[in-house]
């Protein structure tokens, strides 16, 4: 309801227009501001005077609530929410609820933080949030022995999230080993990428130790940290298998570690294992004239890498039934590393091809398939030779 004026001075005068009414004519009757259902509107006057404005919401007030409500930081949010009631007495400030609200939460999740480092949960709760940081669940959480598919079902480019499957089903790639790279500022992409493809290749036997039970159509590539992830703190770098067509897919799982195998064929495979890592070594350069220095010192890796496994085999005692085809072995190998020592030492090209040529076919004579057969090993030879970078700067996929 509407509040009329006193009578009196203090009360608006009658207009005084031109028939003693006062120079104005009347104005239209209007409604005296601060009638029900008129608002004060701005800093107006009312039939008393001005109307006092409302006391400010104090604003430590406001962020006392939020805090409490969020439960972020509980004991800033409780120690906001105190100030804010002390203003607010001196001050004449509303918003008092607001802290009061914010001071209670901020104690209970004070409370629980406490009872969450009695516990555990906070730490818990902090290596969740750095894993998601650091993109656990995406490509950067996947571990040794999990198989998985990317969104684009290839192994080549950037990707940002993969989906963890079983290795029985079809997948794209099978993680053998990861490692972590140094810390400081990001090396560059290629830095990263010499570094996958140098470790990663060496890696593989202690996850697949028979490269003759690899497909012939597997090779080695890998998951790199991106300049974005690096500045998240990722490390990583996931080495793993996958198909060299780019369309095809994995089905079953690659390992065959020492888990698996009996003491002969763990010796075996170790003692194999120079000679894979050698061979892994050849120089990029597709012709011996293109690097004939570097041609040279890979001949020598591989006579020290023969001797290593003559060695490791002639020490074992073998069974009966692979004791013969294994001495075969030896001396076919034993016979390879001279030719190797030989390349290694060749005044020129085509003496190098002779003695490279006559140590290759001793390498991949039937004697190393007759004791792989003798001691229940996988008897189709890969093909050596062809470079220890397998894909090269493409078999990177950046994460």
């Amino acid at each position: 309801m509407s509040i009329p004026p006193p009578p009196g001075p203090q009360g608006p005068q009658g207009p005084q227009g031109p028939h003693g009414q006062g120079p104005y004519p009347a104005p239209q009757q209007q409604p005296y501001p601060g009638a029900w259902g008129y608002p004060p509107t701005g800093n107006s006057y009312g039939p008393y005077g001005v109307y006092p404005a409302r006391p400010p919401v104090n604003g430590l007030a406001i962020a006392a609530f939020v805090l409490g409500v969020l439960c972020f930081v509980p004991a800033v949010g409780l120690v906001l929410g105190l100030v804010a009631l002390a203003q607010i007495r001196k001050r004449g400030e509303r918003g008092k609820g607001f802290a009061v609200a914010g001071s209670v939460l901020s104690s209970v999740g004070l409370a629980l933080w406490a009872v969450s480092l009695a516990t555990g949960g906070a730490a818990d709760f902090w290596d969740g949030f750095r894993d998601a940081a650091r993109g656990e669940g995406t490509a950067y959480g996947l571990e040794k022995g999990q198989c998985f598919t990317t969104p684009s079902g290839s192994l080549q480019g950037v990707t940002y999230d993969v989906d963890e499957v079983s290795c029985e089903e079809e997948h794209d790639g099978e993680v053998f080993a990861t490692f972590e790279l140094p810390g400081g500022s990001f090396p560059g992409d290629a830095e990263i990428t010499w570094s996958a493809d140098d470790q990663c290749y060496a890696l593989q036997d202690a996850y697949a130790m028979d490269r003759w039970a690899l497909p012939a159509d597997v090779d080695v590539y890998y998951l790199t940290p991106t300049s974005e992830s690096w500045r998240t703190g990722d490390r990583e770098i996931t080495c793993l298998f996958g198909n060299t067509d780019e369309r095809a897919t994995l089905t079953g799982s690659l390992r065959n570690d020492g888990a698996g195998l009996d003491a002969d064929q763990h010796t075996y495979l170790l003692a194999e294992g120079y000679l894979n890592r050698a061979m892994d070594e050849v120089p990029d350069a597709e012709a011996v004239e293109d690097d004939f220095a570097g041609y040279r010192v890979w001949a020598g890796q591989v006579s020290e890498a023969l001797r290593g496994e003559v060695t490791m085999l002639d020490r074992h005692d073998w069974p009966a039934d692979a004791d013969r085809p294994v001495a075969e072995l030896v001396e076919d190998l034993e016979a390879a590393q001279k030719e190797w020592a030989l390349a290694a030492k060749a005044p020129d090209a085509d003496a190098y091809y002779e003695h490279y040529g006559k140590g290759y076919d001793l390498v991949v004579a039937d004697t190393t398939v007759t004791a792989r057969k003798a001691l229940g090993l996988a008897t189709t030879p890969p093909e050596y030779g062809s470079g220890g970078d397998g894909g090269g700067g493409d078999s990177g996929l950046e994460v």
